[in-house]
């Protein structure tokens, strides 16, 4: 931040010699002339105007700096909402770009699963009809014993 207090008028005052101070009083006192009155009145009001002048100028740099501090302020505001728009819009970007990689994914695991349960049905129909086919060998060895124990039971 720059303050330009630098170059800002000198606020020391040049007094007058006491000499010469005493000998205006004491010609206002004694005189008691137009003129002295007025003499000591202007180097009052040009003291009380730079005195003024000074003060008006350190507010006005004062508000100029106000102004500068509010602008940068505004100024950061606006950039940070910025900054949450584009993170929002980035955001909102990565979600949408993870749910299509997810939905992908979900398309590639049901094309294997379909793929999986079309194979275990295959195995499952397989093993059906094995299992039928050895039901069936079962009960004619079952009945090629019975008719080898008719058999032997007969020959004596």
């Amino acid at each position: 931040m720059d303050f330009y207090f630098d170059d800002l008028p000198s606020t020391s005052q040049s007094t007058p010699k006491s000499g010469h101070e005493d000998s205006l009083m004491t010609e206002d006192t004694d005189n008691e002339s137009p003129r002295g009155k007025s003499s000591s009145l202007s180097m009052t009001d040009i003291q009380e105007q730079n005195t003024s002048s000074k003060v008006t100028d350190i507010s006005r740099r004062v508000q100029e700096l106000v102004e500068k501090i509010n602008n940068s302020r505004t100024s950061d505001q606006k950039m940070m909402d910025s900054f949450q728009d584009k993170l929002v819009a980035k955001v909102t970007e990565m979600c949408q770009q993870m749910k299509e990689h997810l939905f992908t994914v979900y398309e590639e695991n049901s094309n294997e699963m379909q793929v999986k349960l079309l194979e275990l049905s295959e195995v499952l129909e397989s093993c059906t009809k094995l299992n039928s086919e050895l039901l069936e060998a079962s009960h004619a060895l079952a009945g090629l014993r019975g008719a080898l124990a008719i058999s032997q039971t007969s020959e004596p």
